[in-house]
């Protein structure tokens, strides 16, 4: 009797950080169209993109890793996968990076894993074309900007100065502020001597005085004084999410990747929202700017809160996966799942 053949068993890529490395470098406005594409395909409800899930330490306030699943089935893309991200900001000291990643692909229709990567650097890029590319769209900048700071002066702000360069925008001049002056002399060095612009490293009011203000620390509150406000006009990009007092939001036109995601888990956003008892404040999500469904003024600041979606990494991990593979840049495990 004859028995009908097998299906070839499943294997497993591994994809190192030197191999994610090279598909990132270059490659800027095809990852911003990409992180755009995840974004549509969200809003119309292609994808499964669950709450994050956050462990956290009963030891620690500072410490967490975070599980984001999602699952994108466009006509170009069906993948599910998730990104495991631990944020340990004591790491610094040690000579280690705050944060450390993987991501696992699956396929879309045997659900079997097919993919292993190196995330950190997947997350950092996705945040950085997340913030640019609201920036592109929430701002009347045309890409010439007078002044941008960073505040918080660490592996994403580096991340997104970069994006802005690759991106072609014009940049008068760079400020960073950080609490450890070493991190903020890193960015400004890595501005001047990496980007070609004139930097310093400055106070928090002077940073927040800019024409272009980017969050990127890992305050897990509100440090702003109630009493601060922004500029008619002036463009924040919220990507740390816990540094804006809530009555800095309440006083903004306010603008999301996802709306529910982000009003949640005592987000700035989520703090203005049980202060206020509403969503008033809430103009939109980035989507919705983009094709001109919201509209923006310059009669008060813009404020880009980008919750961080897991689309976005399982979007841009396919891509990467897809790049490295077919320059033999991976390492195949064919027989990891032993059946």
């Amino acid at each position: 009797m004859e028995t009908e053949p097998q299906p070839p068993k499943p294997g497993l890529q591994l994809i190192k950080a030197d191999a994610i490395r090279k598909v990132l470098q270059g490659n800027a406005e095809e990852i911003e169209q990409l992180v755009a594409r995840a974004y549509q395909a969200h809003h119309q409800q292609e994808t499964v993109n669950p709450d994050s899930y956050f462990l956290r330490f009963p030891d620690s306030d500072r410490n967490r890793i975070i599980a984001l699943p999602a699952a994108i089935a466009t006509k170009d893309l069906q993948v599910s996968g998730i990104k495991w991200i631990a944020s340990y900001p004591a790491n610094l000291s040690k000579g280690l990076d705050r944060a450390s990643a993987v991501i696992i692909l699956n396929d879309a229709e045997t659900g079997y894993p097919f993919a292993v990567l190196e995330g950190a650097q997947i997350s950092a890029m996705r945040t950085a074309a997340s913030a640019v590319l609201g920036a592109d769209h929430c701002s009347n900048l045309g890409r010439r900007v007078k002044s941008i700071a960073f505040v918080g002066g660490g592996l994403i702000s580096r991340n997104i100065l970069y994006q802005f360069c690759a991106r072609g925008w014009h940049i008068g001049k760079v400020y960073c502020h950080d609490l450890n002056p070493d991190t903020a002399a890193s960015l400004v060095d890595h501005a001047a001597e990496g980007c070609g612009l004139a930097a310093q490293s400055v106070g928090l009011e002077q940073a927040l005085d800019a024409e272009l203000v980017v969050f990127a620390t890992n305050a897990v509150t509100p440090y702003l004084p109630e009493t601060f406000q922004f500029s008619p006009g002036q463009t924040i990009l919220n990507v740390s999410l816990r540094d804006i007092a809530p009555q800095q939001i309440l006083a903004a036109q306010n603008v999301f990747d996802d709306v529910d995601h982000c009003l949640k888990a005592q987000t700035s956003p989520h703090l203005a929202e049980t202060l206020s008892g509403g969503r008033d404040f809430v103009a939109g999500s980035l989507t919705q700017v983009i094709e001109g469904n919201v509209t923006l003024t310059d009669r008060k600041p813009v404020i880009y809160s980008p919750f961080g979606m897991g689309v976005l990494d399982v979007a841009l991990a396919s891509y990467v996966y897809a790049k490295a593979v077919a320059r033999g840049d991976s390492l195949e495990l064919p027989d990891f799942f032993g059946q």
